[in-house]
């Protein structure tokens, strides 16, 4: 009997505050069946009914902040200030508030109270290098179903325990995960949205810009087009990130034509502070950066 209780307090409880959004319901998949004990919070009456769909009950906001060992704030950034006004001052002392985003946190938007543990985690995404052997690893292109991928996490605390309860969360929540790589909130921010948002995102999106003008414009037959162009965006990225294959020296001309015509020759900027304070106000739809 001593051993069942033992094991009982022993477990944590998490609560995913916005459990029928995007990524609350794909954390809550995952720690549906984890060794924890899980609140399910939503405020909008469609995604209520979402939840109880899934056949998971329900639990008042506040209920589950009060009562959570670690908080997982799955809401829009836009929000998330208010959001964290209204429940951290119901936490009690020692819990972990994880928000799945940087920007907020960076922008100093979250609810600060010293007793309370603040930590960001953010998902790599299964790597475009990864070696998938399933057919469920090939369909999982965001991860945290089958895929295997990295998570980037941020936390500034001094409490081993703490973060470490954090990372057995995360390892949970966007599984199967390889390995978390713990930053400091500026390094994640840079990260995301600088790095991959405003720079890979933004390729990509560029990338089917010119598969339309190739398309539509010049009048190339949409699978040939298609076909050449994701085959050659592979060997361009195992070229460039792995060094795989060189370039021929006429693809090295031409990829310096492009850089001329395309790229500004002040895009590196965009690492500077000011720059990254620039886009995160943007996201955040806010007048300035606290500090």
């Amino acid at each position: 009997m001593a051993t069942e209780i033992q094991t009982q307090v022993d477990v944590k409880t998490v609560a995913v505050i916005g459990a029928a959004g995007k990524m609350g319901q794909r954390v809550s998949d995952n720690l549906v069946d984890s060794d924890f004990r899980v609140l399910f919070s939503e405020a909008s009456p469609k995604g209520q009914e979402l939840i109880r769909g899934l056949g998971r009950e329900l639990t008042e906001s506040k209920d589950a902040a009060a009562e959570a060992d670690v908080v997982i704030l799955a809401v829009p950034d836009v929000v998330l200030g208010k959001v964290s006004e209204e429940l951290v001052p119901l936490m009690k002392p020692g819990t972990i508030v994880l928000t799945l985003d940087p920007a907020a946190a960076y922008a100093g938007l979250l609810f600060a109270r010293e007793d309370i543990h603040y930590a960001c985690a953010h998902p790599c995404h299964p790597s475009v290098f990864l070696e998938r052997t399933t057919k469920e690893e090939w369909q999982d292109t965001f991860g945290g179903i089958a895929a295997p991928q990295e998570v980037v996490a941020a936390y500034e605390g001094e409490d081993a325990a703490r973060q470490e309860l954090a990372e057995s969360v995360i390892r949970v929540m966007y599984a199967p995960v390889v390995d978390v790589h713990w930053v400091t909130v500026k390094q994640l921010a840079v990260l995301e949205p600088t790095l991959v948002e405003t720079i890979a995102c933004m390729v990509g999106a560029l990338l089917t810009e010119a598969l339309h003008e190739t398309v539509h414009t010049v009048g190339v037959p949409e699978k040939a087009a298609r076909a050449m162009l994701l085959g050659h965006t592979q060997v361009a990225l195992a070229n460039t990130l792995k060094g795989s294959n060189p370039f021929s020296d006429a693809c090295l001309i031409a990829m310096d034509y492009g850089r001329e015509s395309i790229v500004r020759e002040d895009w590196k900027k965009v690492f500077e502070d000011e720059e990254l304070d620039k886009v995160i106000t943007r996201m955040l739809k806010i007048k300035e950066i606290k500090r």
